[in-house]
């Protein structure tokens, strides 16, 4: 079945790929539907940056090794100078740096190699839609790092729940090099009340000393 005619100017493409049969089949794919209109194609950085700042693309496919520039440099320059560009990277790469960096840098989707053509056409389809799409093992990737980084801010919660805030007031002043005596007279409480204080925070984050529990508070994030 032809795809679909589109009612609007079809989205100018550029696609950066050292791999030159990958890159044909990149082109071809997208210029087998109207909707698309590959403008340039390019086996390094370097060409594809100075000449995509004045071609600016609709969508740009990037692969991430390349042999020239990194890809992900090519991501954060075109991202930051054509917000409304979609890109999309299409890589051997799975690796955690790799994947976050690409997203930190402004890619809006990430595809591993070994995409038929109809999941590419389909995938762009999406993305263009405003989605995001993800070969399977990205989106566990971005899942896992979701749900470590949930289960990081609950156990940094249940942390400074530990502490009543007049604690943590205290132990973030005597963290800040504040004397008892400062810390009292900014807390407005006599220097017996301090000790108090610190002996419950000592009790709590099983600590023996001033340093442990400063140590303690910052590595459970409860003071910065």
């Amino acid at each position: 079945m032809l795809p679909a005619q589109p009612t609007h100017k079809p989205a100018r493409v550029v696609v950066v790929e050292d791999d030159a049969a990958m890159r044909k089949m990149l082109v071809n794919a997208l210029e087998a539907d109207a909707a698309y209109k590959v403008v340039a194609e390019f086996s390094e950085g370097g060409p594809a940056l100075a000449s995509i700042r004045t071609i600016e693309p609709d969508l740009l496919l990037i692969d991430l090794g390349l042999p020239d520039i990194l890809g992900i440099q090519i991501i954060r320059e075109i991202a930051a100078a054509y917000p409304k560009c979609d890109i999309l990277v299409i890589t051997t790469f799975g690796d955690d740096h790799s994947v976050f960096s690409a997203f930190e840098a402004g890619a809006r989707g990430y595809l591993l190699k070994g995409v038929t053509p109809e999941e590419l056409r389909r995938d762009v389809r999406h993305l263009r839609d405003g989605g995001s799409p993800l070969s399977p093992s990205i989106a566990r990737k971005l899942l896992d790092r979701f749900s470590a980084e949930k289960s990081e801010q609950v156990a940094t919660s249940k942390d400074k729940a530990l502490l009543t805030p007049r604690e943590i007031t205290v132990l973030q002043l005597v963290g800040q090099g504040f004397s008892y005596n400062e810390t009292a007279a900014h807390c407005k409480v006599a220097n017996a009340t301090i000790h108090a204080h610190l002996k419950s925070i000592y009790r709590k984050l099983a600590v023996h000393s001033n340093t442990e529990a400063i140590h303690e508070g910052r590595r459970r994030k409860i003071i910065q």
